[in-house]
Order: C-alpha cells, then structure tokens, then sequence
C-alpha cells in the first residue's frame, strides 16, 4: 500500500510531540537542573554514538554487498566470454 504526504505528516507530527513530550519530562523532572543539563548531554551523546555506530555498520555492509556484486559480475563476464568462445568454436566446426 503506497504512503501519502498524509502520513509523513503525521509521522511527523507524532515524533516532535514525543521529543516535546519527553523534554518536558526532563526539564520537569524533580532533579536539578544541572543534574537534568548533564543527564541530557550523556542522552544525546549516546544517540550520537549509536547512530554514528549504525552508520558505519551500514557503511560496512554496503561495502561487503558491492564487492560480493563485482564478483558476480566478473564472474558472469567470465562466463559469457567462455560461452562465446565455444560458441565461435562450435560454428567453426560446423562449417568446417
């Protein structure tokens, strides 16, 4: 089932009400602020790390899928050139 603008809107929506939501948590949250300031940081820097890791892992993937795919692909070239060959061959040995 295709996906409407719609539904990227409220997708949208939905995730800044959450971070709204979650932000007022903490800034309402019976700890200081300085407590709160520093609980925030260590957040976001472990969300940094995590995507930052989740990048790379990709990255890394990504990689390992395209070399597999030249493999193939050369492969493939080989056997298409062998193919030819014997094709050439067997022609020759008809008309010969």
């Amino acid at each position: 089932m295709p996906r409407n603008d719609n539904d990227d809107a409220k997708l949208t929506w939905f995730l800044m009400g959450a971070a709204l939501g979650a932000a007022a948590a903490l800034l309402l949250a019976p700890k200081s602020g300085r407590e709160t300031r520093d609980l925030i940081a260590h957040k976001a820097q472990q969300a940094s790390d995590a995507v930052n890791d989740t990048g790379r892992d990709l990255y890394e993937r990504g990689k390992g899928v395209y070399e597999r795919g030249r493999e193939v692909l050369d492969k493939g070239k080989q056997v298409m050139d062998d193919a030819a060959s014997l094709f050439d061959r067997a022609r020759g040995l008809t008309r010969g």
